[in-house]
């Protein structure tokens, strides 16, 4: 997959099939729009494409991210987007929506199919809708496939729901409407060490400004290193029982023993287990460690079963 960060003319002379949106967590809702866009390419013998922008860190015009850029990239490559274009929302945000269809969709797709979902807005001050869209598109050439939106358990598929639930500890309903395992990969700082001493090193793991952060508590979690899944624990939170003040992210990796520092390893979260606790002794937080990570492991044994 191509991935340009700005506003170009992209490499498609026999034209696109582009799916539009934010796409914040590519959910379930999401990967529909993009495999339609996809597999009309194919039947069309066109360039399957993707458009979305980029927002800055402390903005809140999307909400709290849900996915690393990394990791929405690789899941819109393996979704069979072949030409991805992520230009920083300030790039284009003041186009009218005839702008937008002249210099976006013509200008660098050379769109000749688009799919949105129905509450697609484009354009200055959302000043565009999905009928806007259609009858834009129409005057040049352009098909529109309209998507409803996804339902799953009776109610809209969306990222709102899916921060509500992580907020919530619903970890198994952020999972379903994601269509993957809530993750992250952010990368490893070191810590007081406090882990090590007590007999069960972790990996620290700070949430960057402007994402979308779990209940604080403690989660069956498995983390990728070296080409190999480990089932772990993860707790987030402050860390009372040795007076944290700052939210932290740390992951018990039982059999792991090599060094994660700088390093960015990929942990999914499954299953919450209960909130943080302030704890009277070490060793009862030593205790809750490692009951966590043997139900973990307990975990994924069944599912493999």
């Amino acid at each position: 997959m191509q991935y340009f960060e700005h506003l170009t003319a992209l490499p498609a002379p026999q034209g696109s099939s582009v799916a539009l949106g934010y796409f914040d967590g590519l959910h379930i809702g999401h990967q529909t729009v993009v495999r339609q866009a996809v597999e009309k390419a194919e039947e069309k013998g066109l360039v399957p494409a993707l458009f979305t922008f980029r927002l800055p860190e402390e903005s809140r015009i999307k909400g709290p991210r849900l996915l690393s850029t990394e990791r929405k990239h690789q899941r819109a490559a393996g979704l069979g987007v072949e030409l991805y274009m992520a230009p920083e929302f300030e790039e284009f945000c003041g186009f009218s929506p005839e702008e937008f269809v002249k210099k976006i969709l013509i200008g660098c797709y050379h769109a000749k199919e688009v799919f949105c979902g129905e509450n697609f807005t484009f354009g200055s001050k959302k000043s565009g809708n999905v009928k806007v869209l259609a009858q834009l598109c129409a005057q040049k050439g352009i098909g529109v496939t309209v998507l409803p939106l996804l339902e799953y358990e009776g109610l809209p598929v969306s990222s709102t729901r899916i921060r509500k639930a992580l907020e919530d500890g619903e970890v198994e309903l952020a999972n379903a409407l994601l269509g993957a395992p809530y993750q992250i990969d952010f990368p490893v700082r070191r810590g007081k060490g406090l882990g090590h001493t007590l007999g069960f090193p972790t990996i620290n793991q700070h949430y960057p400004a402007g994402f979308q952060t779990p209940r604080e508590g403690v989660y069956i979690t498995r983390t990728w290193v070296d080409g190999v899944w480990y089932p772990s624990a993860t707790g987030y939170g402050t860390r009372p029982t040795v007076n944290g003040v700052l939210p932290t992210c740390e992951t018990f990796l039982p059999g792991y023993e090599g060094s994660l520092y700088g390093q960015s390893p990929v942990v999914e979260f499954y299953k919450y287990l209960w909130p943080t606790r302030k704890f009277d002794t070490l060793q009862q937080l030593t205790e809750c460690v490692m009951d966590a990570a043997a139900q973990a492991r307990r975990f994924f044994e069944t599912e493999k079963s």
